[in-house]
């Protein structure tokens, strides 16, 4: 019983914290991220939307994936990336300024 109490806590502060990163955001760049990169990639950045399932979509959470550089997600947001279940498309009319916001936000996901 303690065991379910504690994961239930742990999960329960790491939504709070994603969410809490998502509301710390520019308010534009929240926009911007529910418009354009959430149906895939989740509130989160966690890809736990049925569309991030379907596309076998990363965790933007885990430490491998905040191993990337900023460029790396500058890169991908403009020129989009390629994998074996489906492309995310290239943002080209993006500001840097608006990449910079997206790529400050992908960095808040980290646990």
């Amino acid at each position: 019983m303690r065991n379910a109490r504690l994961m239930a806590s742990v999960a329960a502060a790491s939504l709070l914290s994603s969410a809490v990163a998502l509301a710390d955001a520019d308010p534009k760049i929240q926009r911007l991220w529910k418009a354009q990169c959430a149906a895939c990639h989740g509130q989160t950045g966690k890809g736990d939307t049925d569309k991030g399932k379907q596309l076998k979509v990363n965790d933007m959470t885990t430490a491998a994936f905040q191993g990337k550089t900023d460029d790396d997600f500058k890169k991908a947001i403009a020129t989009g990336v390629k994998w074996e279940a489906g492309d995310m498309p290239a943002f080209k009319d993006l500001t840097p300024d608006q990449v910079n916001g997206l790529v400050k936000l992908i960095r808040s996901f980290k646990k």
